[in-house]
C-alpha cells in the first residue's frame, strides 16, 4: 500500500494509472507474482536502473541540456521514488504531477515528442542492459507512454 504526501488531491493521473494498472499482481502459467517493482528486483533494481539511465541521459546531447540547471543527485533520488511508485512499490512520493513538472521544459525549452521518445529509448536500453525480462521492459514502456500527453502538456 502506498502512502503519498504532497500530491494535492492525487492530481497526477500517472499515480492513479500506476495504482490501477501496475500494482496488481499478475499471473504466469497460473502462478501469481507481485508488482512490477517486485518482479524487476525491487529497490536495488530501481536504484541501479535510475543511475544507469541518467548516465545515458547526461551523455546524450539531444536531451542532456534539459538538466543543465538540475541538481542531479536530487533528481536521481526523486526519480527513484517516482519509479518505485509507478512500478507498484512502497514509497512516499511528494513530487509534482507530470504536467506541472515538465511544463517549463515544454514552454521554455521546446520539449517535444522527439525528446520524449529518446528518453523512453534510454529507459528501455537501461533495463535491457540490466537484463530485465523483455516483458517487464514492455510494461515499463507502456507506463511511460501512458504519460506522453501529460509530459508534453498536450
Amino acid at each position: 500500500m502506498y502512502t503519498m504526501y504532497g500530491l494535492k488531491g492525487l492530481k497526477s493521473l500517472f499515480v492513479v494509472a500506476a495504482r490501477r494498472h501496475y500494482t496488481a499482481s499478475g499471473t504466469k502459467d497460473g502462478a501469481t507474482f507481485g508488482s512490477l517493482y517486485e518482479r524487476i528486483g525491487g529497490a536495488a533494481a530501481v536504484e541501479a536502473a535510475v543511475d544507469l539511465f541518467y548516465d545515458k541521459i547526461m551523455a546524450d546531447s539531444r536531451v542532456n541540456y534539459f538538466f543543465e540547471k538540475t541538481d542531479m543527485s536530487v533528481q536521481r533520488i526523486h526519480q527513484k521514488k517516482f519509479l518505485t511508485l509507478a512500478f507498484g512499490g512502497p514509497v512516499e512520493y511528494g513530487g509534482r504531477d507530470m504536467r506541472e513538472a515538465h511544463r517549463r521544459f515544454v514552454k521554455n525549452m521546446g520539449l517535444t515528442h522527439v525528446h520524449f521518445d529518446i528518453v523512453v529509448q534510454h529507459l528501455a536500453a537501461t533495463l535491457k542492459e540490466l537484463n530485465v525480462d523483455p516483458n517487464y521492459v514492455a510494461e515499463v514502456a507502456a507506463i511511460a507512454e501512458s504519460q506522453r500527453n501529460d509530459v508534453l502538456n498536450l
